[in-house]
């Protein structure tokens, strides 16, 4: 069982440590009619209750006045969800003027349950004056939303259709601290929009930021300008002492010789309460198993209130889970039961709606989550948060020209988010499943993904932005991606198809850079036209987009009958030649009209995912869509007719720089870096040894190995 100590107990010379946690917020939204409405307020009232109500006449001066607004709101002050709201409140999205207010978020889930709660709000439909557009799905009127949510890449994309982002009167970057890819490229066009359109309003906010960093971006000198007080006591520069309002200025002279001010700092007040952070005594071996015993602990020795356990991925989740729900069956009688709920991007609708319900009476709810719950979504009742100090992130190695998927240490500032999940309207405990000194050497903050991620896809929409310079003249945000980082990207956009010679887009990349996939799915696509296989390949693309489709328990924590049915019912639908040509076949089986209205029971009784199915059906309708839009109409009907060689070709022809060769000791080499890899658990190839010696991968995920995932055979 694991152990933890009290820093100031366990520990000489040490001192309790303790961190501001946020009250309830609004922003938590996605919430039941039931859920919303349990409080005796109206919803209006509620948002008056909310800490940033009492700076509501502050923050509409201050966008009115600068072009530029930084916003430094701890997680509840209600800046996601109230802001629009007051800038709609205030005539910046007029109906007459066809202009609206977009905010945009690094997720799609947070995108969902936020506008969900909005809409509530605003006393309407979601879809009419409230909407969201996330990839694959868009839910909103142009000719009445006036307030939309997005994601950063949703909106990026907006730009190629409206390079000034003329549909809009005020745009918001929200979750700046998590430096996404595209959040960074939306700043820094942005900029270069202010140039063009000064009447657009910019804010840029976050529960923890490093606010004059992001404001002296927008700056055309050093930042010089002066602390202003704000309610008439001196405020911290850091987010976390956001107890006032502090604002920085700065002023340039403009043509007509008037004195303006372009930016401003604002931090906002959120309601606090301590939390109690223990640290493991010693390293664990194992997470997943340590989070079980850390949940149990709580579970059996603390007051009621909701747990949530920060882990890596899916799988671990679903293991954690069915981990507890086997302790569940030895509860001392008397005791609390247990309810587990997963948090993560590949929920179903109906699963996004009961992370909101209310604890039911005489109950504890545990809540299991991926990084999504560090500021996303903001999830009530909890009182206790387990925390593995891990995160996975996409890591690209340049040398080898290969991005894996790793499991890394979080930062110190994302250690403080989660722990700050904890108890919002009274004192919290989060278990650190890591030492104090390991916390110690975590890095102050989260790298941006611009400078350790593929930047092939970046490349190819800015270059079909007309931006030409990228490495000598474009004006990235700090801290620049690596010259070999960007000649590696515009490399591969070469060897795709998507740039010429002299580094200009070919019309194939022009078209790549318009569809909503990766530059080598994009490619798949395009090559499916003259392989006359794109009926095939869209089911292949849309199952590549979602979750694994297949429910199968982890072997070596869950019982080995479970885990053998599974196998036995992903038989049905696995392919000699692989990954690939399985998804496939499982695709077409859950559309079969014979299956029809009975494709519930039909995914439970093959222990498929209807969620994830029901979702790639969907992202097919609309990839066959923007085929349609690119004059393929007729091209999205055609099929292979069966011809699996055909349809490996094809994929061959897109994933070749994704191909690696069996070796003696049946591990395989990469033919592009020669690295050692090896088929992943979760392939229908994993322990089965091909005829042919070489296969294709979709993507490589590293933990104790690296391991390929989605694989397929492929003749030599």
């Amino acid at each position: 069982m694991s152990t933890f100590w009290k820093p100031g107990t366990a520990q000489p010379g040490s001192s309790a440590d303790r961190i501001g946690a946020s009250s309830e917020e609004a922003e938590s939204a996605f919430q039941h009619a039931s859920a919303i409405n349990s409080s005796s307020r109206s919803l209006q009232e509620e948002r008056k209750a909310l800490p940033i109500y009492e700076q509501k006449e502050r923050i509409l001066y201050a966008v009115q006045r600068y072009g530029v607004v930084v916003i430094v709101g701890q997680t509840g002050c209600g800046k996601t969800t109230q802001i629009p709201q007051y800038l709609l409140e205030a005539g910046w999205a007029p109906a007459h003027r066809a202009q609206s207010i977009v905010c945009t978020q690094p997720r799609r889930l947070s995108c969902l349950s936020i506008s969900m709660r909005v809409s509530a709000e605003q006393g309407c439909s979601l879809g009419s004056q409230v909407g969201y557009a996330v990839p694959f799905e868009r839910h909103y009127d142009a000719r009445t939303t006036r307030i939309k949510y997005a994601t950063h890449g949703t909106l990026f994309r907006e730009l190629m259709s409206d390079p000034l982002l003329s549909a809009y009167s005020v745009v918001m970057i929200d979750e700046a601290h998590e430096r996404n890819a595209f959040s960074d490229l939306l700043l820094i066009l942005l900029k270069k929009i202010r140039r063009k359109r000064p009447s657009l309003r910019i804010i840029v906010s976050s529960a923890t930021i490093d606010a004059q960093a992001f404001l002296n971006f927008f700056l055309d000198k050093p930042y010089v300008g002066q602390e202003r007080q704000a309610g008439g006591a001196q405020a911290a520069a850091a987010a976390g002492a956001a107890a006032k309002t502090t604002a920085a200025t700065t002023t340039t002279q403009r043509s007509n010789n008037e004195e303006v001010e372009d930016g401003i700092i604002l931090s906002l007040q959120g309601r606090t309460f301590p939390v109690e952070i223990a640290y493991a005594q010693e390293a664990v071996e194992d997470y997943v198993k340590a989070s079980v015993e850390a949940v149990w602990q709580l579970h059996l020795a603390e007051a009621r209130g909701d747990i949530l356990v920060f882990l890596t991925g899916k799988e671990e989740i679903d293991a954690c889970m069915q981990a507890l729900a086997d302790r569940q069956i030895s509860l001392p009688q008397g005791s609390l039961p247990l309810h587990l709920l997963p948090v993560h991007a590949g929920l179903s609708a109906q699963e996004q709606m009961a992370l909101f319900d209310p604890t039911p009476r005489g109950g504890r709810r545990c809540l299991v989550a991926t990084n999504i719950a560090e500021a996303s979504v903001t999830l009530p009742g909890i009182r206790y948060v387990v925390d593995c100090g891990l995160v996975k992130m996409r890591l690209f190695d340049p040398e080898s020209g290969t991005e894996s998927l790793c499991i890394l240490p979080i930062s110190q500032a994302s250690a403080a988010q989660r722990s700050g999940r904890a108890g919002r309207t009274s004192a919290g405990k989060a278990l650190r499943l890591y030492t104090r000194s390991t916390f110690r050497s975590l890095a102050p903050h989260t790298s941006p993904e611009l400078s350790r991620s593929d930047l092939t896809s970046v490349v190819l929409q800015l270059k079909s932005l007309g931006v030409d310079d990228l490495v000598r003249k474009f004006e990235w945000m700090w801290p620049a991606p690596s010259t070999r980082l960007l000649s590696c990207a515009l490399q591969r956009c070469a060897v795709l198809g998507a740039m010429d010679a002299w580094a200009r887009l070919t019309p194939d990349g022009q078209k790549m850079a318009e569809l909503p996939l990766d530059p080598i799915m994009g490619k798949l696509l395009l090559q499916s036209i003259r392989f006359q296989c794109s009926k095939e390949i869209l089911s292949v693309i849309a199952m590549l987009s979602v979750s694994s489709p297949f429910i199968i328990p982890d072997e070596k924590r869950n019982d080995a009958a479970a885990y053998t049915s599974a196998l036995l019912s992903r038989d049905k639908f696995t392919a000699e030649e692989g990954d690939h040509l399985s998804l496939l076949n499982v695709y077409d089986a859950f559309v079969d009209p014979q299956v029809g209205a009975s494709s519930r029971g039909f995914c439970k009784r093959n222990k498929l995912a209807f969620a994830a199915l029901a979702r790639a059906v969907s992202i097919r309708q609309q990839l066959q869509g923007w085929m349609k839009r690119l004059g393929w109409e007729r091209e999205a009907r055609m099929g292979c007719e069966g011809d699996e060689g055909r349809l490996r070709r094809c994929l061959v022809s897109a994933l070749f720089e994704n191909a690696a060769r069996r070796m003696e000791d049946g591990g395989y080499r990469s033919i592009r870096a020669g690295q050692t890899l090896h088929i992943h658990p979760s392939s229908v190839l994993f322990d089965r040894i091909p005829k042919s010696k070489y296969v294709i991968f979709q993507e490589v995920v590293q933990t104790n190995k690296r391991y390929m995932r989605d694989v397929t055979v492929v003749e030599e």
